[in-house]
């Protein structure tokens, strides 16, 4: 294997401002409020940044990283975009790190934002599912919903689930992740839900309801990351509770899924090979017990569930009794999206690997704006991002942790 990244590069300052319907705010202002946000809790200078990866998807105001270096007022640094769909935001954080363990730079900017409530994203995009005809892909059911809410009925299927329990396991998730979300000041939709709402709520595709599915947002995260060895040469405000990176993980599908008859879609592929990748270089042997957190793509209620599963942190099959016992909630065995995860703060598509980061990164410093959200003796976690669709991801992982663990 070659060498890994484990503690070589650190996070000394993060931004997040709160995402949401930002009707005022144009992608100047969202890059500007997350990459100061994210410089004045390092203490460091704009002028001091090295070079920037930068993660966006939707690309009618902007096509390369020349929005941030105008934005900012960057000089002639080194800025780049990079774009894998739903998983943008960790390849940002990931280039920003090899960037600096290959020592090219001292000290560099990762972002991820996207402006999508006045872009004219509906969130149903359609396009970019050729294949042969197969109803998961076909071009009239390949809007995200369909495609999922199949995973969804495959997994019932598979593990014996009828289709009231399935249903009210997956509204168990999602009523999970809106009560974390309430507490959540920078999340977008902070309300509490009954379960009973989330299993009457009107049908997306069966058997996604309106509750299941994550909503469109405008949003943006950033990090100041250097080399852990240069800590207290730029970490001024956070000497000694910055964070490392223990492991990356990023997989992309060859996208056979569609085509072999074994693969059943009840499983994230890409996922599976990210997790393997990350806790390799982070050392984790049982992610259930050696992870404090997992921030998880919840784009829909069952990407929680089979990401979980997928990533080894629950068996195959088991993910209902994990739900039902409550050993995803906040006082539960391993803490699952405490932040709100996608369905609580909505999925500007290359903002939300970073803002899953930011998560750790607040609740390693013990800094949770709501108290009763603070998690305890926080370690290791874990975040999940990938784009794509079931049977065809690109998957990262990354995880971040103490220094000394």
């Amino acid at each position: 294997m070659a060498e890994s990244i484990r503690d070589k590069v650190a996070i000394i300052g993060m931004g997040c401002p709160a995402w949401g319907e930002r009707w005022e705010a144009d992608i100047f202002d969202l890059i500007t409020e997350a990459c100061c946000e994210a410089l004045d809790d390092a203490g460091v200078e704009r002028n001091q940044i090295e070079a920037a990866w930068v993660a966006y998807y939707i690309n009618d105001n902007a096509t390369t990283g020349l929005v941030v270096a105008q934005t900012l007022q960057l000089q002639q640094i080194p800025i780049t975009r990079v774009e894998n769909a739903c998983g943008s935001g960790s390849e940002a954080i990931r280039g920003a790190a090899l960037g600096l363990a290959s020592k090219q730079y001292d000290l560099v900017l990762a972002l991820g934002f996207e402006k999508q409530k006045d872009a004219g994203f509906p969130g149903l995009v359609t396009s970019g599912a050729p294949g042969k005809v197969y109803p998961m892909y076909a071009a009239e059911q390949g809007a995200a919903p369909g495609r999922y809410a199949m995973a969804a009925t495959a997994y019932f299927r598979k593990y014996g689930l009828s289709r009231e329990e399935g249903k009210v396991t997956l509204a168990k998730i999602s009523v999970k992740s809106h009560r974390n979300g309430a507490r959540n000041p920078r999340a977008h939709l902070r309300r509490e839900i009954t379960l009973e709402q989330a299993v009457n709520a009107p049908i997306i595709a069966w058997p996604l309801g309106l509750f299941d599915c994550c909503g469109v947002t405008d949003g943006a995260a950033a990090a100041i990351m250097c080399r852990t060895e240069d800590v207290k040469k730029f970490a001024a405000k956070h000497p000694h509770d910055y964070v490392t990176i223990k492991g990356f993980g990023i997989a992309a599908s060859p996208g056979w899924g569609k085509e072999r008859e074994d693969y059943d879609f009840t499983y994230w592929d890409a996922t599976e090979a990210a997790a393997k990748q990350a806790y390799a270089q982070a050392g984790i042997r049982n992610p259930r017990k050696e992870l404090s957190l997992a921030e998880v793509h919840d784009c829909f209620s069952i990407a929680e569930l089979i990401g979980v599963e997928s990533m080894g942190i629950c068996q195959y099959g088991h993910g209902k009794e994990d739900v039902d016992s409550g050993a995803w909630e906040q006082e539960g065995e391993i803490p699952v999206n405490i932040s709100g995860g996608l369905k609580s703060f909505g999925h500007p598509i290359g903002a939300s690997g970073c803002r899953e980061v930011y998560e750790f990164y607040t609740q390693f410093q013990s800094r949770a704006e709501e108290p009763s959200r603070q998690l305890r003796d926080v370690k290791l976690g874990l975040a999940h991002n990938q784009g794509g669709f079931p049977g065809q991801f690109v998957c990262g992982i990354t995880i971040t942790g103490a220094p000394d663990v």
